[in-house]
Formats: structure tokens, C-alpha cells, sequence
């Protein structure tokens, strides 16, 4: 049985023939203050790089050693304790927009703390640019470890950690580069790849074949004309995730077959759909340049997307269907600026997931696993849901023991729990993802959507 992305690629071939540190840190004494590092290479042009003097953590008495710096045209951090055992972590960074300013940035949750106290070096890079550029966060991400490796030692151990677009960039690199990493925690990851921007498609077109209001591609007054009509058309424009529903039968249709889209019937969707319902008109309209990195929409398509429900409005049929501008780059199994995820991790990967986000939504990890189960490296993966509906909305709890599981399967070779996320009717029960979501944080964020956790 074939992947969803195998089938799509295939089909798309098709229609597109027939359309035409520097961190010496073995044995090294202490820095009170963070050091700064250069090896002569610059930003890129256009670029500047802020990366303000990090202060070292005092771990068991001692304080850890911090390296900053430029390499390869990204800046950097590192930081290392007394005690190091040995293994370094890469902690990978989500999208900074099209801006020019290039930051690295150290681990979130409570995991610099954790992390360090340990015994795990860890770094960060900027990346040599900015935009939803994959290709940039993998090259950019090897060359700061082989910096570590060329300055201090050889780690014993490679394991990555980051949220978002990072998760796509540590996805691709465990591909990229098999068995260089030991394992890898991606959270609220990008692991469906090219799917994430057909669901953001997919919403904008759903919602505009609904209203009767054609708007694609979106014009410059998209925001302020043909989406306050859409909303107002499908009873959207008062909709909020605690109050009445106002959505109309055409706004139902809707919020229906973006849950559909986004993982299924699963707690709190109707919710979740009220708190990013407006977002994802919004996010439509990004456009930074010509490159897939710029403008990674140009990947999007729904020419083979089967909409469920279908009524009261036969949306298949008159849905407007859009293929990917840019056909080779969809399809293209190199590493590209938006490259594809195969679904062949060579470590094991531990992934969190929040249940109601709609940026990055839920349905990334269905897509993970079913083509790491297609490739049969199932027993590689292990998935978690988190009941919460904003993006990369984790209390320290969760991504801590997220990460402490992970590094004792990658010891021990035991493989620890998780969510069968692939199964609709397990996804559908009222209490799913409650066994690994941090109840004393209920009452936080966007929590108190769901029901509590028994």
C-alpha cells in the first residue's frame, strides 16, 4: 500500500507530463561570562546576526561554559557543563519569518536546565538565512556539530531537540545524514512536509468555494474584503472558542472538514477551529519573495484532495482545484529549500504534538507515521498528544520527560510509550491525550478547552 506522499508524487509526475565552536572545552576552565567566537566568515549579505551574550548556568556548583560565534554565516551558541558525559545536543529553531535578522536561540521548557544538569552539552544555530528554509537549518545545523567535534572531541552521542520548522529540519537531517544523530525530539514538528501548506490551502479554497466568493490566488485586498465577506457568509465573524457557536451550515461544513484535515474528530477541535479560524486566512497571504523558501505555498495542491463532509454544499465538485507552481521542487528528493520527509528516521524519534494546533496541525503526525510504517520503521517512532490548543504549547513536565524518555531509549534500546495517533477511533475518545499531559498545568494557555484529565 502506498504512502499518501508516494501516491500524490506519483500522480503529480503525471499531470506535470502531461502540462508540460571554536569551544576548546575539554579540560578547559570555566568561563564566568559568555566568550565571543569567529572563525572570519560574516552574515550573509543583507543578514546581521544578534546573538547577545548568553550568562552560564551554575550546575552542581560549577558554572557551564558558554561559546558564541559566527560560522558559516550563521551565529551560534554552545554551552557546556563541568561535568560533560560526553554527548552534545543540536536544538533546532522555528521559523523567524522573512526578516534579516539571524538569532540562535537556546533550548525551551526547561530544557537548557535539564539538558545541562545531565551532563549534555548542547548548540544552537541561526541558521546562514531566514524563511521557511529547511535546506539552510540541515546544513547549517551538521556544520555547527562538526565545529563542536572539530574543537573539543568527537561527541559519543548527536541528539536533536526544537519545536516547529525546526522539527521538519531535524525530520530531513536525520535522513540527510543516517546514523550521523542517536536520536531526536521534535515538538509541534513539521513532519508531514509539503502536506502543512495544502492544508493551509485547503482551508482558504474550502472556505471560499463555501461563501460563493472566489479569491484565489489572493489579491492585495484579500484580508480586508474577501474574507470579511467569506466570514460573514458562513456565520465565522463572532465565532470564539468559549462563546455560542455562530456558524451557519456552511461554517459548520467547514470547521468539519478542517478537523477532517487536520488529524480528525479528536478533543477539543471545535475549539481549537474558533482559536485559529482567522490565522489561517491570514497566513495565506504570506508571501516574502519568489523563492519555495520565500514563498513556500508554491508547493501547495489539492488537485487529488477528497473533501469529507461533502454536503450541504458538494465541495468536490466545485472546490477550485490549484497545482503546485513549482512541480520539481514537490517532488524533488533532494534537499531542496523545502525538501520532502521520506519517513526513514535512522534514530529513534520521541515527537509531542498539541492536539487543537491549526499552524503546524496535529494530521503531521499521522503523516509521520504512516511513512515511517510504510518504510518499516514504526519501532523508531514514538508519538505524543498534548491537550492543548495553541502552537508548541508544552509545560516544562511534558517536555521533560518527553526528553528523558528519549535518552534513556537511546541507552537502553527500551522504547517507551506513546499515542497511537493513526487510529481515528482511539484520536476520538473524550479523554485521549491525557496520558501524557501534564495535568498540573491545567488552567493555563488555551487548557481549560478541555475537559480535565481524570
Amino acid at each position: 500500500m502506498l504512502t499518501s506522499t508516494t501516491r500524490l508524487a506519483r500522480r503529480l509526475l503525471a499531470v506535470g507530463a502531461a502540462l508540460t565552536l571554536a569551544v576548546g572545552l575539554a579540560g578547559a576552565a570555566p568561563a564566568s561570562a559568555a566568550e565571543i567566537d569567529d572563525d572570519g566568515s560574516q552574515p550573509l549579505s543583507g543578514y546581521t546576526i544578534n546573538n547577545p551574550p548568553l550568562a552560564p548556568l551554575t550546575i552542581d556548583g560549577s558554572p557551564t561554559t558558554v561559546r558564541q560565534g559566527v560560522h558559516e554565516h550563521a551565529g551560534y551558541i554552545v554551552e557546556v557543563p563541568a561535568r560533560w558525559n560526553g554527548e552534545l545536543v543540536m536544538w533546532t529553531h522555528g521559523y523567524r519569518g522573512q526578516t534579516t535578522v539571524l538569532s540562535p536561540e537556546p533550548p525551551a521548557f526547561g530544557l537548557r536546565q535539564r539538558m545541562l544538569e545531565q551532563g549534555y552539552a548542547w548548540a544552537s544555530s541561526s541558521y546562514d538565512r531566514n524563511g521557511y528554509d529547511i535546506r539552510s537549518g540541515v546544513l547549517s545545523t551538521r556544520a555547527l556539530a562538526d565545529l563542536f567535534s572539530d574543537t573539543v572531541e568527537r561527541p559519543k552521542r548527536v541528539l536533536m531537540a526544537g519545536v516547529s520548522m525546526g522539527g521538519h529540519i531535524i525530520g530531513r537531517s536525520l535522513e540527510q545524514y543516517p546514523d550521523y544523530y542517536d536520536g531526536a525530539l521534535p515538538m509541534c514538528g513539521v513532519l508531514g512536509d509539503h502536506e502543512l501548506f495544502d492544508f493551509f490551502l485547503d482551508y482558504n479554497l474550502v472556505a471560499q468555494a463555501l461563501a460563493g466568493v472566489r479569491a484565489y490566488p489572493t489579491p492585495p485586498d484579500y484580508l480586508s474584503n474577501a474574507v470579511p465577506r467569506i466570514q460573514v457568509a458562513l456565520g465565522l465573524a463572532g465565532l470564539k472558542p468559549t462563546g455560542p457557536d455562530t456558524t451557519n451550515e456552511l461554517g459548520k461544513q467547514l470547521r468539519a472538514i478542517t478537523i477532517n484535515r487536520s488529524g480528525g474528530p479528536r478533543p477539543g477541535a471545535d475549539a481549537a477551529f474558533a482559536v485559529w479560524k482567522d490565522f489561517l486566512f491570514a497566513i495565506s497571504t504570506t508571501s516574502g519573495g519568489d523563492s519555495p523558501a520565500q514563498r513556500p505555498g508554491q508547493l501547495a495542491t489539492n488537485l487529488l484532495t477528497h473533501y469529507e463532509p461533502n454536503s450541504p454544499v458538494d465541495v468536490n465538485a466545485t472546490v477550485q482545484r490549484v497545482a503546485p507552481e513549482n512541480l520539481w521542487e514537490r517532488l524533488s528528493p533532494t534537499l531542496t529549500e523545502v525538501p520532502r520527509i521520506s519517513g526513514r528516521p535512522t534514530a529513534p524519534v520521541l515527537t509531542l504534538h498539541d492536539l487543537g494546533d491549526l499552524f503546524v496541525p496535529f494530521s503531521m503526525e499521522q503523516a509521520y507515521a504512516r511513512d515511517a510504517a510504510w518504510h518499516g520503521e514504526s519501532r523508531l517512532v514514538v508519538q505524543r498528544a498534548i491537550r492543548a490548543a495553541n502552537h508548541c504549547e508544552f509545560s516544562p513536565a511534558e517536555a521533560g520527560a518527553a526528553w528523558d524518555d528519549l535518552t534513556s531509549w537511546v541507552r537502553t534500546g527500551v522504547r517507551p510509550a506513546g499515542d497511537a495517533v493513526t487510529d481515528p477511533e482511539k484520536v476520538a475518545v473524550p479523554d485521549f491525550g491525557c496520558r501524557f499531559t501534564d495535568r498540573a498545568a491545567y488552567g493555563t494557555g488555551t487548557r481549560p478547552l478541555y475537559a480535565p484529565c481524570p
